[in-house]
């Protein structure tokens, strides 16, 4: 790392000869007309502008380049140096004292303008304070109104009428030529008063420009990936953080080999838009396509997947690496490896995605933890159709329930992940030793209690196993739930027994909310559900066209004992729903000792 203070009129240069550019993981320039103001002040008084960080290449750029904004190259070239930090006050600069044309910027309340940069060269020799007053931007026109545009206050379309007004065109304040013939003009319009005057302002204003140094950092070109990242994210506080995703976009799109082999760079975020709209259309609850590509699903978990499988690979190769997924390990993953990857994740996504539909997980609102699918699609992906034999799927299966009942990803998940992947592989091809996820598993039976928003993957979980064992709705009572049906009929979490009535009668003595008085039913059945079980049941019943105890059948296939709604018994509804539902919980995480603590008869609270 090295300190150096060029000029800023050098640097400048560099941006438009395409000597300094962006990594292309940059996002773009977005500062407002006051700002780029207050900036040229900055810079015409000489004071401090703040440290400029740049990484050299050596002419060989580890990210696709592109360059500053308003920085057009007529043909593509490799810069010596990437701008890591200073972006906006180096584009705002570049825009408004080098270049031809009006800045695109926003005003103050971003809406889209053109605007020129001036100096008014009576106030800019005064006093420092006045500097900020001095600077001033005007339309794409260069006539500036008010009254709404029916005034015309500034007209500065001629040579002749910027000398007349006093204000310096900051546009070509680098270019000698240009200055020296302005400045003829200037002083022929008075010169008894401006050559005095011009002479002062070329001291305090032009002289402080042209000599102005800019602090930069040098970052050598050996620098790692890794620590690019992370200075680029330390330096950008104020900004979006920086994603592995954006890193990898730009540093695939700069891999010269893949362009010498194939003729064309390597867009990533296209490979993944590709994979995400296919998975999303055929398994929704990989996320919804009109929220975004990012939605449900992330770049970022794919890149995990990949490199657990990466890792996994190279572990068993005997290169003494460790399955990971950290974030060097995503910033190291090269592209021919991920090119080779890919689609075998996507396929195991897809696997993934079939096997939550046997769940009756199909909406990405009921999925209880996203991030459990990245190790499962690791496991695909490195056993293949192992994972379709029916030993196996019930081994996963297992694994899948204790990771969601038993709350297992709810924290950090890279070292989980980093053991699920080998235990479980090991697991399906060995048996033995089942995974941690599976062994260090609890749920206990007063958790139900507290379970009372989707916020909770155990919440999400008891709402699937019940459609998964049978349930049956209370109006379309002609077969079972199924994930076809969940959407077609409005399928949601409904409250058997309302708030308010268990509230008059039980206080909090019972909770009201629990997942123990929900169940998953209709639209339609939830429409038929006033007041007490009591009194809605018999209309239910008429409309079903059943006998009552065929009826009954029904609502016993939600694990509640029917007798308990009809008599509008919710302390024994409470307690006999307790029960069951734990036997539910106990069946899929397949371990009875999972469960301690069961809610006594007495008092489920």
């Amino acid at each position: 790392m090295a300190l150096d203070s060029p000029k800023l009129r050098d640097v400048l240069a560099d941006v438009a000869s395409g000597t300094l550019q962006l990594p292309d993981f940059q996002r773009d320039w977005k500062w407002d007309d006051d700002r780029i103001r207050a900036i040229i002040a900055t810079v015409t008084l000489d004071y401090p502008l703040g440290v400029v960080m740049t990484l050299e290449t050596g002419g060989e750029s580890p990210f696709r380049a592109r360059t500053l904004t308003g920085a057009g190259l007529e043909q593509e070239r490799v810069p010596h140096l990437l701008l890591l930090d200073g972006q906006q006050r180096l584009t705002s600069l570049f825009q408004a004292l080098s270049l031809d044309v009006p800045v695109e910027t926003v005003d103050a309340r971003g809406r889209a303008i053109k605007r020129w940069y001036y100096v008014d060269i009576a106030k800019a020799v005064r006093a420092s304070a006045d500097r900020d007053e001095a600077v001033i931007s005007v339309p794409e026109n260069k006539v500036l109104r008010t009254d709404f545009a029916r005034t015309v206050v500034l007209d500065l379309r001629t040579v002749d009428d910027e000398c007349t007004a006093g204000l310096f065109p900051l546009h070509f304040v680098f270019d000698t030529q240009r200055v020296n013939s302005w400045k003829k003009a200037f002083v022929k319009k008075n010169e008894d008063i401006n050559w005095d005057l011009w002479g002062e302002f070329e001291e305090r204003v032009l002289e402080p420009v042209r000599s102005f140094q800019v602090p930069m950092i040098r970052l050598a070109a050996s620098t790692s990936m890794d620590a690019v990242c992370a200075v680029f994210e330390r330096v950008n506080t104020g900004g979006v953080p920086l994603n592995v995703f954006e890193l990898l976009t730009a540093t695939y799109a700069g891999d010269r080999a893949w362009v010498g082999q194939t003729g064309d760079y390597y867009r990533l975020p296209e490979i993944w838009q590709t994979i995400k709209q296919g998975l999303a259309t055929r398994h929704p609850v990989f996320g919804r396509l009109e929220q975004g590509i990012e939605d449900g699903l992330s770049s970022s978990d794919f890149l995990q997947a990949v490199a657990l499988v990466r890792t996994w690979e190279r572990k068993q190769a005997g290169s003494g690496a460790a399955v990971s997924c950290k974030r060097r390990d995503l910033l190291e993953l090269p592209l021919t490896e991920f090119d080779r990857l890919a689609p075998r994740l996507a396929e195991a996504f897809e696997w993934v995605g079939a096997f939550l539909q046997q769940q009756c997980i199909v909406r990405a609102a009921d999925l209880p933890y996203r991030t459990q699918l990245v190790p499962l699609a690791a496991v695909r992906a490195i056993l293949g159709e192992v994972t379709d034999s029916l030993a196996a799927e019930e081994l996963i299966t297992q694994w899948y329930w204790c990771g969601v009942l038993g709350e297992m990803y709810g924290g950090s998940t890279e070292t989980r992940f980093t053991r699920d992947v080998e235990q479980l592989v090991r697991w399906i091809r060995r048996g033995g030793e089942p995974p941690e996820t599976v062994t260090d598993a609890f749920f206990f039976a007063e958790r139900l209690n507290t379970l009372t928003t989707r916020n909770s993957a155990a919440y999400k979980g008891i709402y699937a196993l019940l459609i998964k064992q049978g349930a049956v709705d209370w109006h379309f009572t002609d077969a079972p739930l199924s994930p076809k049906r969940l959407g077609e009929h409005a399928v949601d979490v409904r409250q058997i027994f309302p708030k308010s009535w268990i509230d008059k009668r039980h206080g909090k003595d019972f909770p009201a909310n629990s997942i123990v008085n929900k169940t998953p039913l209709s639209l339609r059945a939830s429409q038929d559900m006033t007041g007490p079980p009591g009194s809605y049941l018999p209309s239910l019943i008429a409309a079903s066209d059943m006998r009552l105890e065929w009826f009954d059948d029904v609502v016993a296939t939600h694990l509640i004992s029917p007798d308990t709604l009809h008599e509008n018994d919710y302390e024994r509804f409470y307690t006999d729903r307790t029960r069951q539902l734990v036997d539910l919980v106990q069946s899929a995480m397949g371990k009875r000792t999972a469960l301690r603590g069961v809610v006594d008869a007495e008092d489920p609270r």
